[in-house]
């Protein structure tokens, strides 16, 4: 039947949608396995590369670009997080849901089809009907007009006798009567069929393909719906990722490589002293002793003079007569400038043996070369519990940190005291809760701990003084040391007479030191026979700081003030100038500005 052929057509799409339906549910729970793989590997990504130490225990957390980084690595994690939500509302809401409409959807399918085909075999029987009371019929009427044919032959049959004859009638009259009947039935059937029809065609199959296409619109509305679900689950997390991508912007623009370049100096800062300059050894001065000489004051021939550079002598005497020993130079803050610096080279004109000043210079300078070595630190190095091992800086931060923890570890000993006391009250009162006795061991214990504690906090506290003032002393010494002039020359000045200008030879002792002043240079010095011509200026020179000229041969002079220059540095360190007022002698070169004619 047409009807049948249509009701195939329409089993066939409903199936198609349904399997269309279940075909899509299966694609979303292998896209939310997909999406929780894909936060799966990012959270192991980011628990890779995360500090495997804390915070406050890993130096490198303090600089910026870690803190960048950490801060993109903890985005990444809620980025996977979001993912994972994603996928959990995938699975509830498309997954679950649509799986459960679709077992609901075939339960509904299979009833209208049951109920069609219901219909479909309810018509099938009636037609079934119809064509056996249409067989019947037929067969009834040729039965009866066979018996109708039989009474007539018998009738015209004259040897038929008239009981064969009314028997035949009456057969073929009861056949007439059959096969009315059977007219009759067939034509109920055909009417009882017809009106079948009609329902099943126009009534029946109807309201059932309506059910139908109601049933595949509302699931294709549906299916169409969890299409959507797919792209709302993704929008509903946008915001938050957003976010996530903001937090790493944010990350990047906070890279502070200013700021990262002073926490490493905080980080490692020493608090040593800047060392000093390390001075000039001159190592030429044995080289001008005559091997024969015992003494400086024996004659020989050939025997080089033993003065100050820079000097220009026409004339000498070498036993002349003596000047008294002349007193070292100042420096600049009142103190003597000792001929044998440890930082620096002995006065030219010293009158000890040049060997055994040298060896006092490479005596002083071990220490500023070992001071080197300990900058750089040992593999070797004991830890200490004062941390006396590290430099001042760190030491003071170390010993800051220790405090702090001892401080909150007494804090907590005695809150954990007091606790104690009011839970021991607490059982004095209600003995039913406890045995007040219990707690004894406990409280004397907390009460040994607070005593150590307290040790150990008094204990840090003076090593923290120590360090921070030892920390400050090293600022100070820093400070003063860049901030004060240069010292002068470690040499002596020459001998200059403000007076007269005139210009003594002098010569060195004869008596070897005593070995009281062993550590006293001792200034002889030979005088000159002859006075030089006064000399015109060859420039002026302006004070850059005051100078106090305290030895033989110096003179004062106060910052800024406008002096003549009447000689030249001759490499000594040392410029003649002369003053406005009258008084000429030396003065340190590096405290002058000068400026020649």
């Amino acid at each position: 039947m047409c009807s049948g052929d249509q009701f195939e057509v329409l089993e066939r799409h409903t199936q198609w949608g349904l399997d269309l339906l279940d075909r899509y549910v299966k694609f979303v729970k292998e896209r939310t396995e997909v999406e929780q793989a894909y936060a799966k590997q990012l959270r192991s990504l980011v628990k890779k590369y995360l500090p495997k130490r804390p915070a406050k225990d890993d130096p490198e957390s303090k600089f910026s670009q870690q803190q960048s980084f950490v801060q993109i690595l903890q985005e990444v994690n809620d980025f996977a997080g979001q993912r994972e939500l994603v996928a959990e509302n995938l699975s509830v809401r498309v997954c679950l849901e649509l799986t459960k409409y679709s077992q609901e959807m075939k339960q509904e399918r299979k009833m209208h089809f049951q109920e069609g085909r219901r219909a479909q075999q309810q018509l099938e029987n009636g037609f079934k009907q119809l064509e056996n009371s249409k067989r019947k019929f037929e067969r009834d009427c040729r039965e009866a007009e066979k018996a109708a044919q039989t009474a007539e032959r018998l009738d015209q049959d004259i040897n038929a006798t008239k009981a064969d004859v009314e028997k035949a009638k009456q057969q073929a009259h009861l056949r007439s009567h059959m096969a009315e009947e059977s007219k009759n039935e067939y034509a109920a059937q055909l009417q009882r069929f017809n009106r079948d029809q009609a329902h099943f065609y126009f009534s029946q199959m109807p309201q059932i393909f309506d059910k139908l296409q109601d049933m595949d619109e509302r699931r294709a509305t549906r299916l169409g719906a969890g299409y959507g679900l797919l792209s709302e689950a993704e929008l509903e997390v946008v915001p938050i990722i957003a976010k996530c991508l903001e937090g790493m912007k944010v990350a990047a623009n906070a890279v502070d490589p200013k700021n990262d370049s002073q926490v490493l100096i905080e980080l490692h800062k020493s608090g040593f002293a800047r060392p000093g300059d390390v001075e000039f050894e001159d190592f030429s001065q044995p080289m001008n002793r005559a091997p024969s000489d015992s003494s400086l004051g024996t004659p020989s021939e050939g025997r080089p003079e033993l003065r100050g550079p820079g000097r220009i002598r026409t004339k000498r005497w070498p036993f002349g007569k003596k000047n008294k020993p002349r007193p070292p130079p100042l420096s600049p803050l009142g103190g003597p400038v000792p001929s044998a610096l440890p930082n620096g080279p002995p006065s030219p004109r010293s009158g000890r043996d040049p060997l055994a000043i040298l060896s006092e210079i490479s005596k002083s300078v071990k220490p500023r070369l070992a001071s080197f070595r300990s900058l750089r630190g040992s593999r070797g190095t004991v830890v200490t519990e004062d941390f006396s091992h590290l430099p001042p800086e760190q030491q003071r931060k170390r010993l800051q940190q220790q405090l702090e923890e001892r401080s909150r570890e007494l804090q907590k000993e005695v809150d954990q005291r007091e606790a104690l006391k009011k839970m021991k009250d607490v059982y004095e009162k209600t003995p039913q809760m406890g045995d007040p006795a219990s707690l004894e061991p406990q409280i004397a214990e907390t009460l040994s701990n607070i005593e150590r504690l307290k040790l150990d906090v008094q204990k840090y506290e003076a090593w923290l003084a120590e360090a921070e003032s030892r920390v400050l002393s090293n600022r100070g010494d820093s400070l003063s040391r860049h901030a004060r002039p240069p010292d002068p020359p470690a040499s002596a000045p020459p001998d200059s007479s403000s007076n007269s200008g005139s210009q003594d030879t002098k010569e060195s002792s004869e008596e070897p030191p005593s070995e009281e002043s062993q550590d006293t240079p001792i200034y002889t010095e030979f005088d000159e026979d002859f006075e030089e011509e006064p000399t015109s200026p060859i420039g002026h020179c302006v004070a850059i700081y005051h100078f106090e000229g305290s030895s033989e041969g110096t003179i004062s002079m106060a910052e800024g003030e406008d002096l003549s220059l009447m000689e030249e540095d001759k490499g000594d360190g040392w410029t003649r100038v002369r003053r406005k007022e009258g008084g000429e002698g030396y003065v340190p070169t590096s405290y002058l500005r000068v400026t020649l004619n």
